[in-house]
């Protein structure tokens, strides 16, 4: 396991961090989800506040917890809505933002307030894009905070998805992982950076311990002189 020096920002950074899926109803009780667990960026959150670094976790559907720190503060979200606005509510307060979530790309249109009945004939699905979270809050940042994403990419076009990403959001930073690395308690990421450097891994790190070093390599880097 590489390790990068430890090096404190000046002034503690305050850290947002969203995990978990998305749950995007269709009608009253079902909903489109995702597989994500919530463990990497509750393991960002708890590395973070361990740190005494002021922490918020916007945290989705998930049945895990953070461990309890009085420098973390849990707020829940289920729909991409309800992340947007807790995003729009949050983010002005923090310096530094990691969205680990897994967010839904689509949404059924419109959702049905009550519940579907089956029937013999086919039923389609007609769905749409959800907002642009990351690129959304582009607009709005300071000069001064910085937002870092995650890409779940196919391990052959990793790097050139997760640089498109990163581009197309004008993110400070990627996590970048393999697709076998969901549901997994190990990560095997690559670092990208909006300047062109890339910081791997060298293999696999639990998930406790990856968020370690995502949180001392990333800060570190971004917090550098020059």
């Amino acid at each position: 396991m590489p390790e990068p020096p430890h090096v404190e920002p000046v002034s503690p950074p305050r850290v947002l961090i969203t995990a978990g899926p998305t749950h995007e109803p269709i009608d009253s009780v079902r909903y489109l989800a995702n597989r994500s667990s919530g463990k990497m960026g509750i393991a960002l959150a708890e590395a973070s506040s361990a740190r005494g670094w002021t922490t918020t976790l916007l945290l989705g559907p998930s049945a895990l917890r953070p461990a309890d720190s009085s420098h973390l503060t849990v707020h829940r979200f289920r729909t991409t809505a309800d992340l947007q606005q807790r995003l729009q509510q949050s983010w002005p307060q923090h310096d530094w933002l990691i969205m680990a979530a897994a967010v839904a790309d689509y949404r059924p249109k419109p959702a049905s307030e009550a519940k579907l009945r089956r029937t013999s004939t086919k039923m389609t699905l007609e769905l749409e894009p959800t907002p642009d979270l990351l690129a959304e809050l582009a607009a709005g940042s300071r000069p001064d905070q910085r937002r870092i994403g995650f890409a779940l990419e196919p391990a052959d076009e990793l790097v050139e998805r997760a640089r498109d990403k990163l581009a197309r959001k004008s993110l400070d930073a990627i996590v970048a992982n393999p697709l076998k690395t969901m549901d997994a308690n190990e990560i095997e990421a690559i670092l990208l950076f909006a300047d062109g450097a890339e910081i791997s891994s060298n293999g696999s790190l639990s998930k406790s311990a990856g968020a370690k070093w995502i949180l001392d390599t990333i800060f570190a880097r971004l917090t550098s002189p020059g």
